[in-house]
């Protein structure tokens, strides 16, 4: 199901300024939806678009089938947000805050005060919940804004940054919440992130923004496809690496130094190849690398299949 939908949004910060965002064309669906960029890429521009506190430039868009012009309102009770930057009040109780975010957003006080329990568990603080938030640490105070954005049960949670400040541990606590609100829960989530190898871990979906431009939108699994590159790694003397290229080289492989490994170029197939194919001429790689490592007797460490990474887009799309 569609939850967010864009044609040709755009957002200009006055008449003469570049686009924050520009005419951008996406659709968001269920699961986890990575929103990936560098600072200044658009990110947090389209998620006040959506939210409705930004009229945009030109173009249209929709929250769950709410437009984003005309029903903010609407959006904004529908939608839990996670603001980037901290916004708790220091002397406020983290359990009657979650509390009042819940009373603003529609529920009565016995409904906030139960589903307010019930999300500090759910996030980790229900021992921490009477605490003053100003002496909270920085991956509590994300968790606590976190509890907010979930607190009155919303059909679509939009978290931006939501790992920002936090530690290597902390990072990995906030991403399996996050996994666990879109799959567990079943809410749809969007969430932004300037790290891409986080979205690569959590998202069912990736959206990649570049200075306020789409550059791809699709399932994560196919930028983290098999890009058909094999990395071998050898051990034996010191030119053992060295001695392997040129040896591969004379054996009609495409191959370079890359650190310590061997690159090789993908096998050239034709293009009425089918998948068995591609499996036979990938195999028969793997066997030619086995065996001239034999002829020259190193040691073949590991034959590994290259996998894609987000970064690649930025690498291979953006112009220099």
């Amino acid at each position: 199901m569609t939850v967010i939908q864009t044609r040709g949004l755009t957002k200009r910060y006055g008449s003469g300024a570049p686009p924050a965002l520009a005419d951008l064309t996406v659709d968001v669906a269920d699961g986890v939806t990575g929103l990936v960029g560098a600072n200044g890429a658009g990110k947090s521009t389209l998620i006040k678009l959506l939210l409705g506190l930004l009229a945009p430039t030109s173009g249209s868009g929709s929250v769950l089938g709410h437009d984003i012009t005309a029903g903010g309102e609407a959006i904004r009770r529908a939608v839990g947000y996670m603001p980037e930057h901290d916004c708790l009040p220091p002397d406020m109780r983290c359990i009657d805050f979650v509390v009042h975010m819940g009373r603003v957003s529609g529920l009565p006080a016995a409904a906030a005060r139960e589903r307010a329990a019930d999300v500090l568990r759910h996030v980790g603080l229900a021992e921490e919940r009477y605490r003053l938030m100003g002496g909270y640490s920085t991956g509590m105070k994300q968790r606590a804004k976190l509890a907010q954005a979930l607190v009155h049960d919303p059909q679509l949670v939009l978290l931006d940054e939501p790992t920002n400040g936090l530690d290597p541990a902390a990072r990995d606590d906030m991403l399996a919440l996050v996994q666990r609100i879109g799959h567990d829960f079943g809410i749809p989530v969007l969430v932004t992130s300037h790290l891409l190898g986080e979205l690569e871990r959590v998202s069912d979906h990736v959206i990649v923004l570049d200075a306020g431009r789409l550059l791809r939108s699709e399932e994560t699994q196919a930028f983290l496809a098999d890009t058909g590159v094999v990395l071998v790694e050898v051990i034996g003397a010191a030119d053992a690496q060295q001695r392997m290229g040129e040896a591969l080289a004379a054996r009609g492989l495409v191959s370079r130094p890359r650190g310590s490994l061997i690159e090789i170029d993908p096998v050239t197939l034709p293009d009425d190849a089918d998948g068995e194919a591609a499996t036979r001429a990938h195999d028969q790689l793997r066997d030619v690398v086995r065996d001239t490592a034999a002829d020259l007797g190193v040691g073949l460490v590991r034959v590994q299949a290259q996998t894609g990474r987000l970064e690649d887009v930025f690498r291979e799309e953006v112009p220099a």
